[in-house]
Parts: structure tokens; sequence; C-alpha cells
């Protein structure tokens, strides 16, 4: 068990106390521990990042974009063990960690870059005589920022690298379960001369420090990625306290194939679609709505590239999908699929766990299609986050469409189609923040704009350079200079 310290006021700290990260390949022996941190250390954390705004918002910005640049060479220099610690933790294969790493790279290149190399803010015209009028956009202050276990590296970069190009200083709480890969990222932007203060990351119990650290009246602006429970009660809690808040919530995510699809193509991309990260993405496709005069024909293809996937040890050769992310996760989506079968559905694949050798010690559901279901089931409305597709087959294009649209969520949505009328009338008729055509639901680039609809999320987009109006205020400023 490796101890890994963390960030606080530029210094890496220790505590008192430690708590145990576990591999969820293998639960018999924890693979990191990290410090439990006090209350009073959470608030040392706040102090430190309001001392450090004063400085960092009048930062140049290219100076800024020189210490993000430089800290994404370092994830990236780092990308191989940096993908260890987070297989280890997280479960991905090893291929997953590796492109999480270098996508987190990205999101620091292109943010340090765009606010480096972009403007002030903008020239505005003004009805008066001899005077300037401009639009400028500053930094809310300290951001506090909430990740789930999921996503732990990509995540946080996602958030920080706009909040810091911004001017903004941060806390980072990355979830207990998965820890050591957001202090990958502090480590790279200290590495990077980022100055004391500017990041501080608070690990720690959350019952423990949970008022320290949502009660902060210093806070300017949360952003929040993890379950629409939690997300619910956090953006109630700030808006009575007039704190901007942003939350990428659940989705129950809908790939229709139309019967003039490539089903060979369509199979193979739903199966990456759902399984990838063992389905433990927001995107992940967890309903596919086939045109019935198709549904035989695609099932059976789906079910062929469903047994080609090899359930095994994250960092081993060969594996296509590793374990969920904890004992708690493997248990509640074994508990969707039983209830699924005691409601009607079908397994056609998986729906058991391992129960021998190395795999039965670790958190592993085997990918899993069921069919037989209806509208009405559990598993058709309600987020599962694991690696189960449900199947239902539809008349028309027209009932493709409702039923993706029948769900409280509306995060992203694909169609699979040679019709160009086709995939335009579902890009403009799916409810859903992210549309793909003959493309996983999954897999949106840091410049793409990123968030959903309905309970999915908050107005306020991640990405590109709508992340930018989250971490920012306007501020409209005009000058008279005549005499």
């Amino acid at each position: 068990m490796r101890s890994v310290e963390t960030l606080v006021g530029g210094e890496w700290v220790a505590s008192g106390e430690w708590i145990d990260v576990q591999n969820p390949a293998d639960l018999r022996t924890p693979a990191f521990r990290v410090p439990a941190l006090t209350p009073d250390d959470v608030t040392g954390a706040y102090d430190h990042a309001q001392r450090a705004f004063a400085t960092w918002r009048r930062t140049s910005p290219l100076e800024r974009a020189t210490i993000l640049t430089t800290a994404a060479g370092l994830l990236r220099e780092r990308a191989d063990t940096i993908a260890e610690d987070i297989a280890t933790e997280n479960g991905k294969t090893r291929a997953e960690a590796r492109g999480e790493t270098l996508k987190a790279a990205d999101f620091l290149e292109y943010y340090g870059l765009l606010v480096g190399r972009g403007g002030y803010g903008t020239l505005l015209s003004d009805i008066r005589p001899d005077t300037r009028t401009s639009a400028q956009r500053e930094p809310l202050g300290v951001v506090l920022a909430i990740t789930p276990w999921n996503d732990p590296l990509i995540t946080p970069a996602r958030k920080l690298a706009p909040a810091l190009a911004a001017g903004n200083t941060a806390v980072l709480k990355p979830a207990t379960e998965t820890p050591v890969s957001g202090l990958h990222l502090a480590r790279a932007l200290h590495g990077a001369g980022l100055p004391a203060g500017v990041l501080g990351v608070v690990t720690g119990h959350t019952p423990r420090i949970g008022e320290a650290l949502l009660g902060d009246e210093r806070i300017a602006a949360v952003t929040f990625t993890g379950s629409n429970a939690v997300g619910d009660r956090l953006r109630t809690a700030f808006a009575a306290r007039n704190i901007r808040f942003q939350g990428e919530l659940g989705g129950k995510n809908a790939s229709a194939v139309l019967a003039d699809a490539d089903l060979p193509k369509a199979a193979r991309t739903v199966v990456a679609a759902a399984f990838g990260q063992a389905g433990q993405r927001c995107t992940a496709t967890s309903r596919v709505i086939v045109e019935r005069s198709a549904y035989e024909e695609f099932t059976r293809l789906l079910l062929a590239e469903v047994a080609g996937l090899r359930l095994g040890a994250p960092l081993a050769e060969g594996t296509g999908m590793g374990p969920l992310s904890s004992a708690r996760q493997r248990d509640g989506v074994v508990a969707h699929i039983e209830g699924a079968v005691a409601q009607g559905a079908t397994v056609l694949a998986g729906g058991d766990v391992p129960a021998e050798g190395d795999l039965a010690h670790g958190c592993y559901v085997a990918p899993t299609v069921l069919a037989d279901v209806t509208a009405d089931m559990a598993i058709w409305r309600e987020e599962v986050f694991g690696p189960v597709i449900a199947l239902r087959a539809v008349d028309s294009f027209d009932e493709a469409v409702a039923a993706v649209n029948d769900s409280d969520f509306g995060l992203a949505a694909a169609v699979f189609t040679r019709d160009l009328g086709a995939a335009h009338r579902f890009a403009d008729e799916a409810e859903c923040g992210q549309i793909a055509v003959n493309l996983t639901t999954p897999g949106w680039d840091v410049h793409h704009p990123f968030g959903g609809f309905h309970d999915s999320g908050s107005p306020f987009k991640e990405q590109g350079t709508e992340a930018l109006h989250f971490y920012t205020r306007v501020k409209t400023v005009a000058i008279h200079f005549g005499a």
C-alpha cells in the first residue's frame, strides 16, 4: 500500500489519519492511502485559495497559459505511470486509463492557449458621444470542484483547466474512492509552477468535512459531477446562498438502430458505447431501440460482439472490460439486473459475477444484454451505471424518437442510419444535449460543448468556450473621454 500526500497551500501534506483506497480488481489488500483531512484543514485550504486569488486573478493570461501547458506536458511524460494508478484505483483497462491521462493533458493545453492567446473582451457601440464602452470577462473567485470516481482524472481536468485559466482559484474534492488520480493532476500543476494556494486538494471523509467543505462563505461557484440525488441537494442549498452552481448529473442514453443501418458497424459501436469503462460513463449507451425488421439480425450481431469481450484484470494484456469501481457499485448493478428479470426481462448475455478464480476477489459483472424490456420497467428508466444494455423493438422512426425522448434524462443519444434526412430529423427531434450519428454516445472532444437537458444537468455547459461562461462574470465599462 502506497501513501500519497495531498496539496494544501502549496505544500504536500499528510495528516494524523488516513483513508484506504481499494483496488476494485482485488479487494483483499488496499492499493493506496491518502490523508483524512479535518474540518480545520478544509478551512485552511479556503484561506489559501482566498489569499492566492488576489494575485492569480492579476497574473497575465500568458503566464497562466505557460503553467497549464507545462502541466499538460508533465501529464504526457508521466502517462504510463499515471495510467497504472488510474487502473489500479478505478478498474479501467490500461488503454482506457492512458487515454484518460492524455485527454486530461489536452484540457490543460486547450484552455491555457484559449485564454492565454484570447482577447480581454468586446468593444461595444455607445450612443453617447466621446464614449468608449466595452464588455469584459473576469474571474469569480474561489471555485469548489466536486468530482466523481468514474473519470477521476479527466473530470478534475475538465473543470480545473477553464477555472484556473480564467483566473479563479480552486478547491478540489475528488471522490473518496479514487483520489490518487486527481492528485496526479495537482502534482503536474504544482510541478509546472502553479503558485501556492491557487489549488488545494481536499481528501477526507465527506460526513466529517462536509460542513466545512460546503458551508464556507468564500465559495463563489460550485461545479459538481455526480448523482442526481446529491446534485439536487447541492443545487437547492447553493441557490439559497446565491452561489453559482454547475451540475453534470445522470443519463439514460439511447441508441436507435434504424432498419437501413450498417448493422455490423452499429453492433460494434453500441458495444463500445455500452461496455467501455464497464459502462460507468454518464454518456454510456444503456438503452438500444431497434426497428423491428432489423431487430433479430442486429441482436445476433450484438451478442457476437459481446461474446468477444474479455473480462479481466485492468492491467492484464488483452482485457476488454475491467471491474466496476467498488463492491457497492457491483452489487447495485446486480440488483438492477435481478430487478429487471423479476419484472419480465430476459437475459441474453451476462447477468452474473465471476464466482471462481482471481476475478472472484474483484468487483466484476459480466457484460449484460437484456431483452423483452418494456418502457415501464425500472431497467428502462433508471440509470444503472454499469455494463448493461436493455433492448426494445419499435416499428418506425417516429416510434424510435419517441422512445429516446421517453426519459427524465437528456444527456446523449445516437442514431444509426444511412439516410441523411433521418439523421438530420433525429438531431432536431431528440431531446438530448449531445447527438451522434453512426457514432458512440460517449467521445466528445475538449472543444465540444458538453452537457445535457432535463434532469441530466444544469444550463451551464462544460468544455469548449461555453465552459468559460460558468467560470467568469461579465462587466460592462463605459469611459467618457471628451471635454
